[in-house]
């Protein structure tokens, strides 16, 4: 029964990680934000290694899945850093872009109330610069949106991580118990006592 209930949460979080990082995924690309789309792209990978393990019972997987979640968690702490500007980062540079553009978050632009407007660039600045265009009536900044997709991915990968590794404890001991009662059963074959017949054949001669 536990190793039921526990094996079904962990399908049902892992799950749950797929829609929230397919989501986050789809606003990444929009935003054009190439680091979280690496990171998004291979947490995906690795949670449907996680749910096939537990759907299969193969604990290896599952311990891949349990140390990933570690390292996605560690990387989601990053970029709660990055937009709050913990720790001398700034959530102006092009680190979420490979500083290869300048785009941003695309709940910069898009959050909830925004209204985006273009305004003339000022004179000294090119065509080209993002500070033309001008966003205002935001309910919620960018970064506290991003800061809260951050924190839900944190908290399904440490219930994800606590489930993991009850799973691989459950299946493990399986494994052994079955690994038991097979040798105990191999031993009792081989080494039970066999019974020698003393019964001694003659020949029997039928008289006509």
């Amino acid at each position: 029964m536990g190793c039921c209930t526990g094996r079904c949460t962990l399908i049902f979080l892992c799950t749950l990680q797929l829609l929230a990082s397919l989501e986050r995924q789809i606003f990444d690309f929009l935003g054009y934000q190439w680091a979280p789309i690496l990171g998004n792209f291979l947490h995906i990978i690795v949670v449907i290694l996680g749910l096939f393990g537990t759907i299969q019972y193969r604990s290896k997987y599952i311990v891949v899945y349990s140390i990933w979640t570690a390292l996605w968690v560690a990387w989601n702490v990053f970029i709660i850093c990055f937009y709050l500007e913990v720790g001398g980062l700034s959530k102006d540079t092009d680190y979420m872009t490979f500083n290869i553009s300048m785009h941003r978050s695309w709940w910069r632009e898009h959050g909830p109330g925004c209204v985006r407007r273009e305004v003339p660039p000022p004179s000294s600045r090119g065509l080209e610069d993002h500070s033309y265009i001008s966003v205002t009536g935001c309910m919620i900044e960018f970064q506290y949106l991003e800061v809260m997709h951050s924190s839900l991915q944190i908290l399904l990968a440490l219930v994800g991580f606590v489930y993991a590794c009850y799973v691989i404890s459950v299946f493990t001991e399986e494994e052994d118990s079955f690994d038991f009662i097979g040798g105990l059963d191999s031993y009792t074959y081989h080494h039970s006592p066999q019974k020698t017949s003393h019964v001694q054949l003659k020949p029997v001669y039928l008289s006509k």
